[in-house]
């Protein structure tokens, strides 16, 4: 028999959101109702019959409610097979009841670490009674239909309406593989947490977990499936953006956003204003300005070609006059803290156009967690929040950079954080020159960088690159000194790169012989 009727249900749960709606429905489904500590009091108050789990169990509540449903009567009624004579049986005779519904939402462990809870708090938030139950019921899917959130219980009211009051096998599978994932969930999110507390950064255990947010039309490609997860990780960015307008985001406008928006992360909005525009995960244009509409502009001319189809990212709210110009091309998406009225109304007439609001930036240095599949496995390692102040810097040349070469080689060795390894970055009044991103070696990546500042030039009209008097960012070291010298031939005047490499006095020396000052950053952004 693949249709069961529920006849007995056990309520229990933290976030009570359409609870007394959904309590009644199965009320008046005839269905028997059971229930504990304030959720019972929840549903009797609106005047529905249900009977407290302790009348069940003939056991109270103890220890501030850490113990009312782990008893024998509530875990047999879940787990006991229906269909097996011996389990009836021994129900029967230990007067157990059988449990056909159980709906159970969690204490709320990731909302309270979310919130910045103190260690003892978080503790008391963690949930044993419930995924106990949630895992006996869906072991048990053959006669038990199991509830992990409101969804879930709708879609077995539901089911009863069109099937005289039973459910069918089809959705207690799917419910059951559904509990499993929750719980699974909510298991990592506290182990992860107390690793984290234990200062552990490579535990032999590790377990990932995160709930669906949408399902896209497809991956990277339209002959692969996707869809975007959220995990309880506490970061501000795409996960955390609300889509104010414009079609849904596809895979590689996440990938795309969440690069942009981390890059512009980098500047403080109390500093400058700051735009980055990003294609294909790397940027073609980033730029600092006093307005948002400066410093789109001056991203913007850095590559006026590869902005075409493009993600925005800004470090400030957007504003009308910056929405005006963005909208002049075809964007795919622009993410920012923030948007006036006027921007609002500006994209209103572009439908396509997503817009998505943070409410804030992320925090370049804070702890997270980057995973990245391979076959069989994952690699799992920290967000690179890598910082070097100035006074751990090393000028390594004769020449030393001016005050002005500084600002810029600061900003340039941001934006190169960010950019597809191998790189080279050009930046000039604290803004890209050139990029160039993701080639074999570094002297190609050179060479791209100022070709695309060449052509740049030709587009905007410009008599000279922006390369000339610039500097160069290079995110790893300089193998040899060929691309050092391609950096200078474009104009660079001064380069900031880690340093590390057998002939770092071969680059010195080209550096010197060239009249280029180097700093040395003793630390690499590989970016793969």
């Amino acid at each position: 028999m693949t249709n069961l009727p529920i006849k007995r249900a056990l309520i229990s749960v933290s976030d009570k959101t359409g609870l007394i709606d959904r309590a009644k429905k199965l009320s008046e489904l005839g269905v028997e109702l059971l229930s504990t500590g304030g959720t019972k009091k929840a549903i009797a108050d609106a005047g529905i019959p249900v009977k407290d789990v302790s009348e069940v169990t003939n056991f109270p509540e103890m220890m501030d409610g850490r113990v009312k449903t782990l008893h024998p009567v509530v875990h047999g009624g879940l787990l006991h097979l229906r269909d097996n004579d011996t389990h009836v049986a021994q129900a029967k005779e230990h007067g157990i009841e059988a449990i056909d519904l159980l709906y159970v939402n969690l204490y709320p462990f990731e909302e309270t670490v979310a919130k910045g809870a103190d260690f003892h708090t978080c503790i008391e938030n963690i949930d044993i009674g419930g995924p106990a139950m949630l895992r006996a019921a869906a072991k048990n899917y053959a006669f038990v239909s199991v509830c992990t959130d409101g969804d879930d219980v709708d879609a077995v009211i539901a089911d009863m309406e069109a099937n005289n009051g039973a459910t069918t096998l089809a959705t207690r599978k799917k419910l059951c593989a559904k509990t499993y994932a929750r719980t699974g969930a909510y298991d990592a999110a506290i182990s992860n947490w107390y690793f984290e507390q234990l200062g552990e950064e490579s535990p032999e255990w590790r377990a990932f977990g995160g709930k669906r947010l949408s399902v896209m039309r497809y991956g990277e490609n339209p002959h692969q499936s996707a869809a975007f997860y959220k995990t309880p990780e506490i970061r501000t960015g795409v996960a955390t953006a609300e889509l104010i307008q414009g079609k849904a985001l596809s895979y590689n406008n996440i990938n795309d956003t969440d690069a942009a928006f981390e890059l512009v992360s980098e500047f403080p909005a109390d500093d400058k204003a700051a735009v980055a525009i990003i294609k294909h995960a790397n940027p073609c244009g980033v730029a600092l300005g006093d307005t948002p509409l400066d410093a789109y502009l001056k991203a913007y001319d850095c590559d006026r070609t590869s902005a075409f189809g493009g993600i925005v990212a800004l470090n400030r709210p957007l504003t009308g006059e910056t929405a005006s110009k963005i909208t002049e091309i075809f964007t795919e998406v622009v993410i920012a803290p923030g948007a006036d009225d006027e921007a609002r109304e500006i994209f209103k007439k572009k439908k396509n156009l997503r817009l998505l609001l943070t409410d804030g930036l992320a925090d370049p240095r804070a702890p997270g967690v980057f995973m990245k599949a391979v076959a069989g496995g994952l690699l799992v390692q920290d967000q690179d929040r890598g910082f070097v102040a100035r006074e751990d810097m090393k000028v390594v040349t004769k020449k030393q950079p001016t005050e002005a070469e500084w600002a810029d080689l600061f900003f340039a060795w941001r934006v190169a954080k960010h950019v597809k390894s191998n790189t080279i970055v050009y930046a000039k009044d604290g803004s890209t020159a050139g990029v160039g991103a993701g080639q074999m070696n570094r002297l190609d990546s050179a060479r791209i960088a100022t070709r695309k500042a060449e052509d740049a030039a030709e587009i905007a009209g410009w008599s000279v690159p922006r390369t000339k008097g610039c500097v160069a960012a290079s995110d790893a070291f300089f193998p040899f000194p060929d691309g050092l010298l391609q950096t200078a031939e474009a104009g660079a005047t001064c380069v900031i790169q880690p340093g590390g490499s057998i002939k770092d006095q071969d680059v010195i020396d080209a550096a010197d012989e060239a009249g280029l000052a180097m700093v040395f950053t003793g630390m690499r952004h590989f970016r793969h």
